[in-house]
């Protein structure tokens, strides 16, 4: 395992030191979650993206998160739908992930989705299926971390989840 050396951190202060945004993402790579697909349909047109982000924040009510990079080109866009879909990636879903890399344009092309009353989007065949609203934004460093209220929610029984780990995809071991 790789440790972390004084030249993976950086100088905040006189006597303080911080993680570099490298060791950051190499350290934290081995933390494995699932794999989801933020969508909605805007314009006659689906976007969205992928995520590992999705955290569950309060069962009463009921609210989840996703962070977005402010870099992002799609989370502008996105923003604009009132309601998104959230789909959580199955274990045979992983040629999804290797889609959703395409530019913006063409990212959901050859997808399979389902397109809810009120723009939501969703992953055919997914795990889970969640409908959001965005409820509040947090300024979070290179990220923007949103709250979202979740007003529906579904799974499938019987699948289990595409695992990100290690900045690679894996399945549970059955």
């Amino acid at each position: 395992m790789a440790s972390t050396s004084t030249r993976d951190l950086r100088l905040i202060g006189s006597d303080e030191l911080t993680p570099s945004g490298e060791s950051m993402r190499r350290t934290l790579a081995g933390f494995p979650t699932g794999v989801a697909v933020v969508a909605a349909q805007i314009d006659g047109h689906v976007v969205g993206l992928s995520a590992s982000s999705l955290v569950s924040i309060s069962l009463e009510p009921p609210l989840v998160s996703l962070s977005f990079a402010r870099t992002s080109t799609t989370w502008p866009v996105l923003r604009r739908a009132s309601r998104w879909g959230i789909s959580v990636l199955s274990e045979d879903q992983s040629e999804i992930l290797a889609r959703l890399r395409r530019p913006a344009q063409d990212r959901f092309d050859g997808i399979e989705m389902t397109i809810g009353d009120e723009g939501d989007a969703f992953v055919r065949g997914s795990l889970a299926k969640l409908t959001v609203t965005p409820r509040a934004e947090i300024d979070a460093g290179d990220h923007v971390l949103t709250l979202l209220d979740v007003h529906r929610l579904d799974r499938t029984a019987g699948l289990r989840p595409l695992v990100f780990f290690d900045s690679a995809t894996h399945h549970l071991s059955h």
